[in-house]
């Protein structure tokens, strides 16, 4: 497995340490891509890892910036896994016209996954990136400027 950074927060490594070890592979992988992507993307800045319901959630530590991600296994569903997003955004409905073929969608809240199968690495981390910048891009679009 590649290297994993670490943990600020020992209640979220505790959570990941309680996954079956397939499937917290899978979500170390996510949560390595969103630490990368959240890097890579102009006003994103740091990102805190915390839990919210229970579940590592990431989110950009200046308030206003974006909208939290979090991501989890399916308890009902064995060697399954999401990434979740806020239900009362339209992130998840602008996700499904971009990327309607390369996604498994769960309503307005999250993306589905199923442990072994390839992710779709540029659309989940486009995803990701307007997700993390879901607040900035909207008071741009508010003041007169282009969104990016």
């Amino acid at each position: 497995m590649p290297k994993t950074r670490s943990f600020n927060d020992p209640n979220v490594k505790a959570v990941f340490d309680s996954y079956p070890p397939g499937l917290r592979a899978d979500l170390l992988r996510l949560r390595e891509m969103i630490f990368d992507t959240a890097s890579e993307t102009d006003g994103v800045g740091r990102l805190v890892e915390t839990l919210k319901w229970g579940q590592p959630a990431y989110l950009p530590a200046r308030r206003k910036i974006g909208s939290t991600i979090r991501i989890d296994i399916l308890k009902d569903q064995p060697g399954r896994y999401a990434m979740f997003f806020h239900c009362q955004t339209p992130l998840v409905d602008t996700f499904r016209e971009l990327y309607r073929d390369q996604f498994v969608f769960q309503g307005n809240r999250a993306l589905l996954f199923s442990h072994g199968d390839p992710l779709p690495l540029d659309a989940l981390g486009h995803c990701v990136a307007l997700s993390l910048t879901y607040h900035l891009r909207r008071r741009r679009a508010g003041s007169g400027k282009a969104a990016p």
